[in-house]
């Protein structure tokens, strides 16, 4: 036995419709977004017992370009990735990775000596050394076990 199915000469057309303006909308906000950000570059910061390490990916940066202050217990790396003028810009068929200037900043806790800072830059990545406080390090407590008092009486001490 075969089923009626009622038709519905405009269901398809809501659907179509609502998936017109989704694309639009994707387009039109992947387009806002490339316009608004800014290049800023990938960062990792990890912590031993001994230091805070930054470690800020930076290719094809020329650390002469490179500006890192502490101000108020706050880390700012500033700096210009520059656009490559050695092939003309008509021959480049697509470019993605982003140029210009950038600047990252990150809040440090009171517990790092910032005065004892160290910057390296190897392979196009930069690192920061943040050496901690002495009173910031973890302290190894060594508990000693006396002899109890009863034991002590009766030995005669």
């Amino acid at each position: 036995m075969r089923t009626i199915a009622r038709w519905e000469p405009f269901r398809g057309v809501t659907t179509l419709q609502d998936q017109i303006n989704r694309l639009f909308n994707d387009v039109a906000r992947t387009g806002e977004q490339s316009n608004l950000s800014a290049w800023a570059p990938a960062v990792d910061i990890y912590e031993t017992e001994q230091e805070l390490v930054v470690k800020a990916d930076l290719p094809d940066v020329d650390p002469k370009d490179l500006d890192i202050r502490v101000e108020n217990n706050l880390l700012t790396i500033r700096g210009e990735r520059k656009f490559e003028k050695k092939v003309s810009e008509e021959n480049y068929l697509r470019v993605e990775r982003s140029f210009g200037s950038f600047a990252r900043s990150f809040t440090l806790a009171n517990t790092v000596n910032t005065d004892a800072i160290k910057a390296g830059y190897q392979n196009g990545v930069l690192t920061l050394s943040i050496p901690k406080r002495e009173e910031a390090k973890p302290k190894q407590i060594e508990v000693t076990v006396n002899a109890p008092a009863v034991a002590a009486a009766a030995s005669g001490k």
